[in-house]
């Protein structure tokens, strides 16, 4: 939240003290500007989650990239008939199938980490929506101050409870 967004509260308070059937309101707005700046860190700290592992994913592929060079590499020692031994071409033949077995291992992690990385997208979107909504709730709430009307309140406080219930939905995806 900027200074700005601050400075506008504190304004909207003063003038809630002025005519203190306001003071509900000027309550609420103080509620979900708290709820707004948590809602975005949660969401920052899913995108840098992401990022993470999707850095991590990148680097598994590439590491099964590196052992399926060295497959090949090892498959053709064994196949070009250089005048190799039969126990040079073996060893040769068992390398290139070690690394055949590693690389399944390392595939099935790259892919792991790629779900991770879905799911951790879904859940800092949704981390996104919610701060949308609950800012949208702490304008619409403002415009009470401002108009006196409390339907404004009850609008802010409609989008409010949308914005917290997709906060926590994001909290427990899995």
């Amino acid at each position: 939240m900027s200074a700005d967004e601050l400075q506008e509260l504190q304004e909207h308070a003063e003038h809630a003290h002025a005519d203190p059937s306001l003071v509900p309101v000027s309550l609420t707005m103080a509620v979900l500007a708290v709820f707004v700046a948590v809602v975005s860190l949660l969401g920052h700290r899913a995108h840098t989650e992401e990022v993470v592992l999707q850095a991590k994913a990148s680097d598994q592929w590439s590491y099964y990239q590196a052992k399926n060079i060295r497959q090949h590499e090892d498959e053709l020692f064994a196949a070009s008939n250089n005048g190799a031994t039969d126990a040079a071409r073996q060893k040769y033949l068992q390398e290139a199938d070690r690394y055949g077995h590693e690389k399944e291992e390392i595939q099935n992690e790259a892919h792991a980490l790629e779900r991770e990385v879905g799911k951790e997208r879904r859940r800092a979107d949704r981390h996104d929506l919610a701060e949308v909504f609950l800012e949208i709730g702490l304008v619409i709430t403002s415009i009470t101050l401002l108009s006196g009307r409390r339907i404004f309140w009850h609008m802010g406080i409609v989008f409010s409870v949308i914005g917290v219930v997709l906060a926590v939905t994001a909290g427990v995806m899995h």
